[in-house]
């Protein structure tokens, strides 16, 4: 069916699926452990020690994250489970199938002092991973860069066996380079016309982030901060509203998603936190409208392909904050599914950007989880005033009357002034880890 549609809806269909997918654990330690899964892979015998070189951001986002299913935090065990138990051909989810034994095998090699995770200085790409694995001889060295699964070179004792060839993929038909010529109106139309069976994929994205919410709200992961408010609920403390059901079932996804909990994240963007971001406040408001599988797919896909074409004027890492970009693609996607009207929908972003646009990224970790409540917060508000016709206007600060010409104000911060915050977070944090 997609071949008859307008060929640049089948361009936003591809690059939803090629951003939104499923992945478990904080990406940045999982790019490392993919890298490391992939050079094992190359391997005969027992791995016996690994070197690892990362760039400062892929750096600063995993230092502090738990890594799921082993208790602890950081690259080390990221990259030693990649080698020893990962699936290399499973991308995100390549620690999905890791066994207690391989588990036991990987802490052993830590504890022996066989992981070593260094910083590549200098280094032009913002998220870099390179991985050299060790096993009885042979060695065997991956190169993750310019995205989180995009492996550039692949050596084998010194020899080449693969080296990507930019300049082909350059050429290459790239779905996401629409989107530097694109609008939200544009996409708006799109979601309202685009036949249901083309995008009935992106209800997976509520399925998944749905169950680590629900996980979240039964157990003490991360900082607990969806299942601490609704306890603040039965105390009469919080109110039992729509607002607070947002925030506390977001809030419990990210919880158990940074705490480690085994369980996949729709991703959106190379980010689990701002794929539920995008998605469980959606899925919250879609349920309250009593929503049919149609309009909550349509809500979804507004969502979900807002924050991909803020996130697409970024860096792929910076010091702006994410989950307050995919927000605005929630509250998009909460607009229209209360209001409708592209008017509504432009005042909420806009609004947002009025709002938490000078949210800082410190590195992953379980305060993530406090981001994306801030973030999901504002959606909220900023949608309740915009159902009012109320919103920050062209007056105020960065924000202008256009609200493209907003998110560019936006992204032109992070692109350019922020990059400085970014290099003195990183600072303070290489202090803390030293």
């Amino acid at each position: 069916m997609s071949e008859q549609m307008n060929p640049l809806w089948n361009l936003f269909i591809r690059a939803v699926q090629e951003e939104v997918k499923p992945a478990l654990g904080c990406t940045e330690p999982i790019s490392l452990a993919l890298a490391c899964a992939i050079a094992a892979e190359q391997l005969d015998g027992d791995i016996t020690h690994i070197d690892a070189w990362v760039s400062p951001n892929l750096m600063k986002n995993g230092l502090g994250v738990t890594v799921p299913g082993t208790g602890m935090v950081g690259l080390p065990i990221a990259a030693a489970l990649g080698a020893i138990g990962g699936d290399a051909q499973s991308g995100l989810e390549v620690l999905k199938s890791v066994s207690s034994e391989a588990l036991d095998r990987a802490k052993f090699l830590l504890a022996s002092g066989h992981v070593q995770v260094k910083l590549q200085e200098p280094c032009d790409d913002i998220l870099y991973s390179r991985a050299c694995v060790y096993a009885e001889g042979e060695s065997a060295s991956v190169t993750i860069a310019g995205g989180h699964t995009r492996v550039v070179k692949i050596e084998h004792q010194g020899e080449t066996r693969f080296m990507l060839d930019e300049e082909q993929q350059c050429c290459a038909d790239d779905p996401l380079a629409i989107l530097s010529q694109t609008t939200l109106f544009q996409i708006l139309a799109f979601v309202e016309q685009v036949p249901f069976s083309a995008i009935r994929f992106i209800l997976e994205s509520a399925r998944l982030n749905d169950a680590l919410s629900q996980e979240g709200l039964i157990g003490r992961w991360g900082l607990h901060i969806g299942a601490t408010l609704r306890k603040q609920q039965g105390r009469g403390f919080i109110a039992q509203d729509l607002g607070s059901e947002i925030v506390i079932r977001t809030s419990a996804a990210s919880d158990a998603r940074m705490g480690g909990a085994t369980l996949p994240a729709m991703s959106n963007s190379g980010s689990g936190n701002q794929g539920i971001t995008a998605t469980m406040p959606v899925l919250v408001v879609a349920e309250h409208v009593q929503a049919d599988d149609e309009k909550l797919a349509r809500a979804l896909m507004l969502s979900h392909l807002s924050a991909i074409y803020i996130h697409h004027q970024l860096p792929r890492l910076s010091a702006l904050c994410a989950a307050t970009t995919a927000g605005m693609g929630s509250a998009a996607g909460m607009a229209w599914l209360m209001d409708g009207r592209y008017d509504a929908i432009a005042m909420a972003i806009s609004s947002m950007i009025g709002d938490v646009s000078g949210m800082i990224c410190d590195g992953a970790s379980n305060s993530c989880a406090m981001k994306v409540s801030t973030s999901v917060t504002s959606a909220w508000k900023s949608v309740m005033m915009a159902l009012d016709d109320s919103a920050v206007t062209g007056n105020e600060g960065i924000v202008a009357h256009d609200v493209e010409q907003s998110i560019a104000n936006l992204c032109a911060l992070a692109c350019r002034s922020m990059q400085e915050t970014d290099r003195q977070i990183i600072e303070i944090m290489a202090k803390k880890a030293s």
